[in-house]
């Protein structure tokens, strides 16, 4: 199908987003990569009258890694994330997760910004930052503000973002330890039917610290601390992983869809954190 028509502009500025949102309220939207939006204006799902790209504002591109904290600009792409060496060892598990993000054509134009901001509880990048307990940054008209990963999500595609916000980067500090992002799909370029990010650390042959959170199995990523606080202190051994996995089981909340029944993903959800935890403690 064929959207319906629309102003179309391309700010330069943070500044010029702002003004064209106060300017427009609630018939504005702005556009990141597109493939969220693009497909549901098609669909006549969105109706949005004025279109705010934000291809031309550079301060929203690029990787700075600064006294152990990593930032990512929101209009940095899949793509840059894998290709970045700087980034492969500040934080492998952002490279590792990215890499898994539907397909090449998709990478090189899907950004950061737009897979976390949606508030799509599909998306691989929400739960993900949730795991790195990364702090996500808004700009809107009375300024900047920081939000917790952990706090942004209310439910699905509804966060703390106002309308008339737009999320500028992302930052957390750079993790240490064993990491593992793993995700089971259908097929390449699916969404996940699940998916888990974990970072754990190790001391004296044990989990020191753990962090746990899962995508696509519930209405909003879910960062199980339940999960995490098994492992602590044990050995990461098949019981502490049984442990962790059960009270990951407690945490989410999955529906029925063309992925297949509850019990189906809940069985996945089990069988995909259990290598993420293996994995990642192989590499603590």
């Amino acid at each position: 199908m064929i959207p319906a028509a629309f102003e179309y502009y391309r700010p330069t500025d943070i500044a010029g987003v702002i003004a064209l949102l106060e300017e427009h309220g609630d018939e504005a939207r702005v556009i990141a990569g597109g493939h969220s939006l693009i497909p549901m204006m098609k669909l006549r799902m969105a109706d949005v009258e004025h279109l705010i790209d934000l291809q031309d504002i550079s301060e929203l591109v690029g990787i700075t890694i600064e006294d152990g904290v990593v930032r990512i600009g929101a209009m940095t792409t899949q793509h840059d994330i894998i290709n970045s060496d700087e980034l492969a060892q500040a934080a492998p598990i952002m490279g590792e997760a990215a890499v898994l993000i539907a397909d090449p054509q998709v990478r090189y134009m899907g950004t950061v910004g737009g897979n976390v901001a949606n508030g799509d509880p599909a998306n691989d990048m929400p739960g993900l930052m949730q795991c790195l307990n990364a702090q996500l940054h808004l700009t809107g008209p009375d300024g900047d503000r920081t939000v917790d990963a952990r706090d942004f999500y209310e439910s699905a595609f509804d966060t703390e973002r106002e309308d008339d916000e737009v999320l500028t980067s992302v930052s957390f500090a750079a993790p240490k330890g064993g990491y593992a992002y793993e995700k089971q799909k259908r097929k390449i370029g699916d969404y996940a039917t699940a998916a888990a990010a974990v970072q754990i650390t190790k001391e004296d042959g044990k989990v020191a610290t753990a962090s746990i959170a899962m995508t696509n199995l519930a209405d909003t990523p879910v960062w199980s601390e339940a999960a995490a606080d098994a492992l602590v202190g044990t050995p990461c051994d098949e019981a502490a992983i049984k442990a962790a996995i059960a009270g990951m089981l407690e945490d989410i909340d999955p529906t029925e869809d063309n992925r297949g029944p509850v019990a189906f993903k809940r069985h996945a959800a089990s069988i995909v954190l259990g290598r993420a935890i293996a994995r990642a403690w192989s590499r603590a």
